[in-house]
């Protein structure tokens, strides 16, 4: 096969290479999977310059989300549940090449009518938003909802999944195509969060001016979000994409009946295992309606898995929104 292998730390994307490999051998509990599109994350980027908290030991192939066709399954299963040819998508160590290797609880069907691009980037994001806002939040219709970074790839999975359980959704973002972006999928309002008086933008478009009632916060605002929070309101702690864990005046907190939550999907397979299917169910019936769509970045396209690089650093720019895919083609398939 072909992969980014990482025999050591690099400084940065450009670093890396794609190189001729050994097909990967699956565990008796895995499948081989033959990949067709791999979504880029953040800790990707973490992970090959040595600073992610998952380090695989020398050699591993970067990468984690993936969409593709099963080419073998189990050899310890006797009725598996994606048969050879099955369209699935989820997340493994090693989806930056043409075949990876995943456990079933890994894994997913690709919604019907969905392409491989879109569904690459699904696994990751609209579980984290779709958790946060229906379980850890318990968002009501007629509630309103702040999504901050509403353009990225867990913000526009936020924006979708509040307005199919009835909010009004205001988002922030810090650039114009980003906010128009966010108003596509959905957003009923967008405030630029580079002008320091977004809170009080913020509050002025609620009724009355009373707040909003869920903050749903990737990046780490939460002290600025209690100046525009609604009483009994809800601030979802979802990530840190500002870079740095910050401090919360804590006497806002009691005043205002507020209550912090935090979301960490990827425990949920360790503390939850029964909340996982709950989740994806909803989900699914969110795309089945019509009301959850794809969030694949396409102001450029990212071919090959030579363009790997490129869609990192795209990504660490911070100039991208949704997610970045890049679509792998198969031996004999075109680039076009």
């Amino acid at each position: 096969m072909r992969g980014i292998q990482v025999s050591q730390y690099v400084k940065g994307p450009k670093e890396l290479r794609v190189t001729e490999l050994p097909d990967p051998t699956p565990r008796p509990d895995q499948y081989l999977i033959e990949v067709h599109a791999a979504a880029t994350n953040f800790f990707d980027i973490l992970q090959i310059q040595g600073k992610y908290q998952n380090q695989p030991p020398f050699p591993w192939v970067s990468g984690a989300e993936f969409s593709g066709i099963v080419l073998a399954t189990p050899s310890s299963s006797k009725s598996p549940r994606f048969p050879r040819g099955s369209r699935v998508f989820g997340a493994a160590q090693g989806a930056y090449a043409t075949r990876v290797c995943a456990g079933e609880q890994e894994l997913l069907p690709v919604p019907s009518g969905w392409s491989f691009a879109d569904a690459a980037g699904l696994f990751v994001t609209a579980p984290t938003s779709y958790g946060a806002l229906k379980l850890r939040a318990a968002l009501q219709p007629g509630e309103w909802v702040l999504v901050h970074a509403a353009a990225g790839g867990v913000g526009l999975a936020a924006v979708q999944v509040a307005k199919a359980l009835g909010a009004t959704v205001v988002a922030t973002a810090g650039s114009q195509r980003k906010l128009e972006v966010a108003r596509a999928f959905g957003a009923d309002h967008v405030v630029d969060y580079r002008d320091p008086g977004w809170p009080d933008k913020v509050k002025k478009l609620t009724p009355g001016g009373k707040g909003v009632d869920v903050v749903y916060d990737p990046v780490g605002v939460v002290d600025k979000s209690t100046k525009c929070i609604a009483w009994n309101g809800r601030i979802l702690v979802v990530g840190f994409a500002a870079g740095s864990i910050e401090k919360v005046a804590m006497n806002k907190v009691l005043l205002k009946n507020i209550s912090i939550v935090g979301i960490h999907w990827g425990a949920y397979a360790r503390f939850e295992r029964d909340t996982i299917p709950v989740v994806w169910k909803g989900i699914g019936e969110l795309i089945a309606q019509g009301k959850f769509r794809g969030t694949v970045f396409t102001d450029r396209e990212f071919v090959g898995l030579e363009s790997v690089p490129d869609a990192l650093l795209a990504l660490g720019s911070r100039e991208t929104w949704g997610k970045v895919v890049v679509k792998i083609p198969q031996e004999g398939e075109s680039k076009l």
